[in-house]
């Protein structure tokens, strides 16, 4: 293996990345330099790096594990290598391109060298894993088993044992699709809390008919939301259409025909040319005002890449919904690699959102008769929506070779399958966690809430007046939307038959149960 003082160098940044600290990148930070110096790649930087400082101190910030010097690395391509998979855990994407670079020799001398080591052994897994071929090495016939993913740096799949390398393999997807999810505070957090339980305990004790109108209230809350969320203001009826798809979800497995048949109810009568799994190129973002040349914000992945990516999606998705995989860690992997894939020409955002309510009912984690309204979550905190997204896409659109073509699209020039394959869904499964408590803990029950003032409203109306229950219902929603007072225009036009105390007393008693 190469020798060089590139990995004693001290440094300040790191791809524009500010180290806390003058010191010397190792394990996958030192891997990217091979690469990157090696063969001209570059790859997206984990969120997450490596340094060892000359200091007796272990701290962790932000963007970076900070290592004392007696964790230094051997100086070489292999102590870099076990350096990382011992403290990072596993980078999918790095490592298919480490492997690349290196070629089989360098598993074959790491086996050579130490057999029964278990990154020797998990090098060797992962190498043939990534690749699909077996190398020229023995099957190992002593050890014990050793995991692939450190559990206690990732969350890890179900266990399936490789008696050839003796190894357990729970990787949490398969070679053609496989995200994984850092352990961090806020998700150990989160884990641990069961929501679905939370919810029961505040749906126990209430009115049955009152749970059945929240369920529909929110299921049609939640179509809107998703539509919003695209800029779309679809007709009343087409969104009670999606919100019907929506209660639903969970009913047929995931498949592309199934995803062909939610893309159909999205885009409502007006039928794209192209319907089903895109065949050309596309992007999201605008064309420039004056050159009309494509501004891409996201380029999703070509389209000759399609058919594998999407049986890796539905594979993964089997595999983790069959598992005791976390579903609201499932759901981000599945539904955000879903949208970074972008497999249609349109509709793939209120897919996405839908594929979340999908494996959340799959796995057992809310019933068909309350969806978590995710969208509506989503909906209240859009930047940090379009933040996850852009952490996922910033980082590739630079990496994407890519050429405009005559009808104003683009025609991607390099190989890009494995940027979809592999990534870090940490942000994304934070993102969606969060918004899976503020459902939990405000939507449902401010709904709930709502519904119960306004059946006493109702009620009290009724008691008071004579009047049908449509235009009890719109006086109501005037009320909410004018701060519990019915102004002139409205009374002049729709309830002339209320006299002035009539009117104060019900803006009155409005105002004493809102």
């Amino acid at each position: 293996m190469a020798k060089s003082n590139r990995f004693s160098r001290k440094v300040t940044t790191f791809h524009g990345r500010a180290l806390p600290e003058e010191g010397v990148l190792v394990g996958y930070a030192q891997l990217l330099l091979i690469i990157e110096e090696n063969t001209g790649m570059s790859l997206p930087l984990p969120d997450v790096l490596a340094l060892v400082t000359d200091k007796q101190q272990r701290y962790n910030t932000e963007y970076w594990q900070v290592f004392a010097n007696r964790y230094m690395p051997s100086e070489d391509e292999i102590g870099h290598l076990i350096f990382a998979l011992k403290y990072e855990g596993i980078d999918l994407l790095i490592l298919k391109e480490f492997f690349l670079y290196a070629g089989d020799d360098l598993v074959k001398t790491m086996m050579k060298n130490e057999p029964t080591s278990q990154y020797s052994r998990r090098v060797w897994f992962l190498y043939e894993w990534l690749f699909g071929k077996q190398l020229d090495i023995p099957d190992l016939k002593v050890g014990t088993y050793v995991e692939i993913i450190n559990p206690k740096l990732q969350y890890e799949g179900p266990v399936e044992n490789s008696t050839r390398h003796r190894v357990k393999n729970n990787l949490p997807g398969t070679p053609e699709f496989c995200p994984l999810i850092r352990r961090t505070e806020k998700l150990e957090k989160f884990t641990a809390t069961k929501f679905p339980e939370l919810m029961e305990k505040g749906l126990k004790g209430r009115n049955k008919d009152l749970i059945r109108r929240t369920a529909a209230f929110l299921l049609l809350k939640d179509s809107k939301a998703s539509f919003a969320i695209e800029g779309e203001y679809p007709p009343n009826m087409r969104a009670r259409n999606w919100g019907k798809a929506i209660g639903q979800a969970g009913k047929k497995p995931l498949s592309v025909s199934e995803i062909e048949r939610l893309q159909d109810i999205v885009i409502g009568t007006k039928k794209l040319k192209h319907m089903g799994i895109r065949t050309n190129e596309g992007f999201i973002g605008e064309h420039d005002r004056e050159s009309f040349l494509p501004m891409p914000d996201h380029i999703p992945a070509k389209a000759k890449d399609l058919h594998s990516l999407m049986n890796g999606v539905i594979d993964t998705n089997n595999i983790l919904q069959n598992s005791a995989y976390d579903p609201v860690l499932a759901a981000a992997s599945i539904a955000f690699g879903f949208v970074f894939i972008h497999p249609l020409s349109d509709g793939n955002g209120r897919i996405h959102r839908y594929l979340i309510h999908h494996i959340l009912v799959r796995m057992g984690y809310t019933k068909r008769g309350m969806i978590f309204p995710v969208s509506a979550a989503i909906l209240n905190h859009i930047a940090e929506y379009q933040d996850v997204l852009e952490a996922f896409s910033s980082p590739r659109i630079d990496l994407i070779e890519w050429k405009p073509t005559q009808d104003h699209n683009i025609e991607i020039t390099n190989e890009t399958i494995d940027l979809y394959r592999y990534f870090d869904a940490t942000l994304q499964a934070e993102f969606l966690y969060e918004c899976v408590e503020e459902t939990i803990e405000k939507i449902i029950p401010e709904e709930m809430d709502f519904l119960e003032k306004y059946d006493k409203m109702t009620n009290y109306i009724n008691s008071l007046v004579t009047l049908p229950d449509t235009k009890v219902d719109l006086l109501i929603k005037f009320l909410n939307q004018n701060e519990g007072k019915l102004s002139k225009n409205k009374r002049s036009k729709e309830y002339e038959e209320l006299n002035d105390d009539e009117v104060s007393t019900i803006e009155e008693f409005y105002g004493s149960i809102f």
